[in-house]
């Protein structure tokens, strides 16, 4: 056992554990550590693997928090990667980070599939100011929203498989506000909390506030409103505004603020869009141990608020108007934005399917999108994924972390026409995941409001009984254009025209439309919700950047 176990009244700090069968380089590693951040972590040192389980065990045993485990890859007994396997059993949130050597960089990479490394460190890392701070700093920082996330904030009570109690939950999860969520059925702390707060369960569901609010069937905008989350714009006039806060609108957000152009960006939902709900997205340029789409989501959002956008969350644009050079947004919440330009980023939402059940069942077992917040919620369930493009195989691969099995039912012959290799194969790797080609889903059943099972028709053409606990659906995308019906064109499916199709379209000027200008000057488009675009988080990320260099050629000519 190490010398430095965690002493009683030093508990609360949460604990950096680092081991290094070399004590020259584990002494190295804890003094810079402990100089950088040892008012804020307890850094915890062991010479062996072996060693270092039994101080994570009882930093676990004991209910203390373990933030980030350093392990040096190259050890007699168990390696650094062998160590990692096993202390992300004990501690599976913790940041994992390999230290090696140049001729271990292959070992490293590989370790990023085997133990969702999250980064890797080549010895020597001085000076630890460049090498090393901004590194641990990162992790530290990501490791501390999610914590953040788990502890204090509000407390949702309700039923799990309530429409209601689901959109809290989401709204909770995807705007990274800190929180519990409680099931009525599970929880016997939620039947206190309610006897405490003198609500019965008409009242359900309901959020307890930290300041000691009951708000009982609040909506979501009411929640959002009384957390500060629904802002205000600050401003009557901008010189950009951004309908949309996925990737598109994100780095539009970020470019736009960045060049000196006043912007506001409107996001009906949490910033992040679409893509804000992926578990992980492993092929974006300059992340090679993957990232979610929430740190995503949440890196790019304190960017873009640090260079001064407005982000404007929980608001829906729902109508635009052209007036002369004017361009006017206006907002579900009743208020409207004046602006220059106006850059449209609202992206896609997952086609609904019209199978008998679906739609009753929709947040009551049945949900559209990875709807992350559910996860925790499948654990040892059954869980099915309708579709086989990239998102589909990110959330099979998120779910099985938790879910005894999880079932993919595809339309199609093979996943292979739709999906990324590195899905597949990680896919194939797990073995609590089951893919049915040539199979669908053609109706599904209650018990009690709630998703009981699913009517399966398997490629032969029978049908039998599917029991599910719940069902994720990823089957196409349709575009949230319908606010835009008679001012912009659109293609048959209503994705927008932009460039040489926008000009066809009935471009009214002399000049040509800029590449991602549409049929009305100075509203420009960019992500999924553009007719042609790639649907991809790198493409949209590269389409919104674009826009704003555009957009500043468009009011430099006006």
């Amino acid at each position: 056992m190490s010398s430095e176990a965690p002493s009683p009244e030093r508990t609360r700090r949460p604990a950096i554990v680092a081991v290094d069968d070399e004590p020259a380089v584990l002494a190295a590693v804890a003094r810079d550590l402990r100089r950088e951040f040892g008012e804020r972590y307890r850094v915890l040192r062991a010479a062996s693997g072996e060693e270092a389980l039994e101080v994570v065990k009882e930093l676990v045993t004991r209910g203390d928090q373990v933030a980030l485990l350093i392990a040096d890859q190259r050890m007699p007994g168990l390696s650094g990667t062998e160590y990692l396997v096993e202390a992300r059993k004990l501690a599976p949130d913790a940041k994992r980070v390999l230290l090696t050597a140049y001729a271990d960089t292959d070992a490293a990479i590989k370790a990023i599939n085997e133990v969702a490394l999250d980064y890797y460190l080549l010895k020597p890392w001085d000076p630890p100011e460049e090498e090393l701070y901004p590194v641990v700093s990162d992790l530290l920082e990501t490791w501390e929203s999610g914590a953040a996330l788990e502890s204090g904030g509000v407390r949702v009570i309700g039923h799990r498989f309530s429409k209601p109690a689901h959109d809290l939950r989401d709204f909770l999860a995807r705007n990274r506000v800190p929180g519990r969520w409680l099931d009525i059925e599970r929880d016997g702390e939620a039947r206190e909390l309610l006897k405490v707060a003198g609500v019965d369960d008409a009242g359900l569901p309901v959020a307890l506030l930290e300041d000691g609010s009951v708000l009982e069937r609040p909506t979501v905008l009411e929640l959002a409103e009384r957390l500060g989350v629904a802002a205000q714009p600050a401003t009557d006039h901008y010189d950009l505004v951004i309908v949309g806060g996925g990737p598109a609108g994100l780095a539009a957000a970020v470019y736009g603020a960045s060049e000196g152009l006043s912007t506001v960006m409107v996001e009906r939902e949490a910033p992040g869009g679409q893509a804000g709900t992926s578990s992980r997205i492993e092929n974006y340029l300059g992340f090679p141990t993957g990232l979610s789409g929430s740190d995503l989501a949440r890196r790019a959002t304190d960017q873009a608020r640090r260079l001064g956008a407005e982000l404007l969350t929980v608001q829906d644009a729902v109508a635009l108007e052209v007036e002369g050079s004017g361009r006017l947004v206006r907002l579900s919440g009743g208020g409207a934005l004046s602006a220059n330009t106006v850059l449209i980023a609202s992206g896609v939402s997952y086609r609904k399917l019209d199978t008998p059940g679906f739609d009753e069942l929709t947040g009551a077992g049945i949900y559209y999108g990875a709807a992350l917040s559910e996860a925790r919620s499948c654990a040892q369930q059954r869980v099915v994924i309708i579709g086989a493009a990239n998102s589909a195989g990110q959330a099979a691969v998120h779910f099985a972390k938790f879910a005894a099995q999880v079932t993919m039912l595809v339309r199609g012959d093979s996943l292979a026409k739709s999906m990324s290799s590195y899905l597949i194969e990680q896919i194939a790797e797990l073995p609590n995941i089951e893919v049915r080609t040539n199979t669908q889903a053609i109706s599904a059943t209650e018990e009690n409001g709630r998703l009981k099972e699913l009517t399966v028709r398997g490629p032969d053409g029978t049908d039998h009984l599917e029991p599910v606990d719940a069902c994720f659906v990823f089957v196409g995308a349709a575009p949230r254009t319908a606010w835009l019906a008679d001012v912009v064109a659109r293609d048959d499916h209503g994705f927008i025209l932009a460039g040489a199709d926008a000009r066809a379209a009935g471009w009214p000027l002399k000049r040509d439309p800029y590449i991602l200008e549409t049929s009305v000057p100075g509203v420009f488009v960019a992500g999924d919700v553009r007719a042609r675009s790639i649907k991809r988080v790198a493409s949209a990320v590269g389409e919104g950047s674009m826009a704003v260099s555009l957009i500043h050629e468009y009011l430099a000519a006006a």
